[in-house]
This record gives structure tokens, sequence and C-alpha cells, in this order.
């Protein structure tokens, strides 16, 4: 596994690290990839840890908990040699999000117990609007409050949108920050929220590498998702974009050596240094081994990183986000 510091935190990431909404599953009426057996998602964790993956992002949110508690399960003994990501703020209550800082300060105290630990090395809020931000103006002062009380290393943001994104580095202090980024989402490339991140050192972990699994090559767009499955609340003209977009970019797949959709895409991402680390969701053993392998496999070549911004560049339109 290869590593990367995570802007000016100084956290070394391995640059695969375990995006953690899939495991959390369909607990207390959660929204996710479905429904997940805890045995199965405890291996594919202990598997990650087996190939240098030190990095799990995961949030309260997920599966309202659950997450946590198996990342705790699985790591209470090995804690000191994982890099933990929670967040906080969406998970206040049904359809409500809470960001001030005396329900944060709960939330953490709460995601601490799940996890089995008494400190988080990145806490993130999740999702808020840049009105959030601007309403609670103190919350910087609580992370640095956290930090002084050793309950988080340092904190961050996970934010709605790379155009979000850029005004969010713009006007805040956050010393990383989470957005989405894929073949089919180069949001962050074209308003420059990525060239702002590396003037200031802001660390960049990438969202959404596989795009909810329409990288893989193992989607037709024709699928019927269970309603457990977020999936199945995207647009069929979404979807369809996806699928169709994902083709034409995934016939630009070198064959110098064996390279699968989901490698390919991984590789793509990390081609830009200023991406500390992506956070593929892993449901299995084998999604963490293929995932894995594309840190093994050679780099992509130049000239085809320049023919995958052209077909982007021509489909910009058809590509874009609508739900």
């Amino acid at each position: 596994m290869n590593y990367r510091v995570l802007g000016k935190t100084g956290l070394l990431v391995s640059e695969i690290g375990f995006g953690c909404w899939g495991i959390g599953g369909t607990h207390n009426g959660a929204v996710a990839y479905g429904p997940t057996e805890e045995t199965q998602s405890l291996r594919a964790l202990s598997c990650a840890f087996d190939r240098g993956i030190n990095f799990y992002d995961t949030a309260d949110f997920y599966g309202f908990g659950h997450s946590e508690y198996l990342i705790g399960k699985a790591f209470k003994d090995k804690r000191t040699k994982v890099i933990i990501a929670s967040k906080g703020g969406m998970n206040a209550s049904p359809n409500q999000k809470d960001f001030s800082p005396s329900y944060l300060r709960r939330s953490l105290e709460a995601t601490l117990q799940r996890l089995q630990t008494d400190y988080l090395d990145l806490y993130q809020l999740h999702g808020p609007s840049l009105h959030d931000l601007d309403k609670y103006w103190d919350l910087l002062e609580l992370f640095e409050t956290l930090k002084s009380e050793g309950k988080i290393r340092t904190f961050g943001i996970s934010v709605r949108s790379p155009e979000e994104g850029l005004e969010v580095v713009r006007k805040f202090q956050f010393p990383c920050i989470q957005s989405n980024f894929s073949l089919i989402d180069q949001r962050a490339l074209d308003n420059g929220l990525f060239q702002l991140c590396a003037e200031k050192q802001v660390g960049v972990i990438g969202r959404t590498p596989l795009c909810f699994g329409y990288l893989t090559g193992q989607y037709t767009g024709q699928e019927i998702f269970p309603a457990s499955d977020h999936r199945s609340r995207w647009s069929k003209l979404q979807v369809e974009k996806w699928v169709s977009n994902n083709q034409r970019l995934a016939s630009l797949i070198p064959h110098d050596v064996p390279r699968s959709p989901s490698q390919f895409a991984l590789q793509f991402c990390l081609a830009f240094e200023m991406v500390s680390t992506v956070i593929p969701g892993m449901l299995t053993e084998d999604q963490v081994n293929e995932n894995y392998l594309a840190t093994k496999i050679k780099s992509i070549p130049g000239n085809v990183l320049q023919e995958i911004r052209n077909i982007y560049e021509q489909s910009r339109e058809e590509l874009a986000i609508s739900h």
C-alpha cells in the first residue's frame, strides 16, 4: 500500500481508504446499499487492514451508529494502527441536521463510545450548508477545544458538492475536505477546488470514486434496487447518463496490464497528487482485494489521462448530477 500525507494535518493515510457507509446496512431503518451481514463486514474490515489500508471513513449516520460499532469491534485492539474518521451533524433526528457546537460535542461522545476509543483521528462536519457554517461561526473554536482535550487529532468537513467546497475553502479554515470526485464527476477539477486546496495545503479525501458502483462495470442501469438501497432514489435519466458515459470512458482502459474498471477509476482519482486518499465503499473481501490492487498496477499513462479529460469535457452537460 502507498500512503500520502493528508494536507497539513500530518496524518499519513493509505491511498485507498475504506468508505464505511455500506457496512452500516439497514439497521434501525437506515438506507445505504441494502442489508448487510455483520460477519461479512468484519471480514472485509480485517482484510482491508491486512492489505495495509489504514484509513476508515464512517459517520454516526451510517446505519445510525452500526458502522461505527463495527469499526470499534474490528479495531479496538489495533487502535493506534488505524486512522478513523467520523462525521457528525446529520444524525440529529429524522430528516434534520444539527451543527450546533453543543450537539456536536454530545454526538462525538456517542461516536467515541461506539468506536470503543477515547479519541478520533479526524472529526468532520457531515454535509452542512453554507448557511449552517455562517450560523455556527464558533465551530472552529469547538474543534480547537476538542483537540486540546485530546478528543480529536484534527478536523475537517464533508461538503455537499464541489461547488460549495470551493466556497468553504475560500472562507473557512478547515485542514481537510471531503468531496465527490470520479471519472464522471470531475467538478472539483473544473471549478478550481483542487487547485485552491493545493495552494492552501488543505487535505483532500475523494468521495464516491466509483460513483455508487456504476464505475465497476457491473451495472447496466436497468437494475431495480430495493427501497433500502439509496440507488433506488436516483432518477432513471441520471443513471442512464452515468452508465452510457462510463462505457465511453471504459474504452480507454489501457491493456498494458490487467486492470479492472474499478481499478481504472481509482487510479484516475489518485493520478492527482492533491488527492490524499479515495474512499470507495466496500462490503466484501473480494471488493477490498480488487480495490487494493489499484495501487499495485502500473499507473494510467499521461496521454490516457488527457483523453479521459477530453471525453469528460465533451460530455460535461450530460454528466451533470440532476438529483
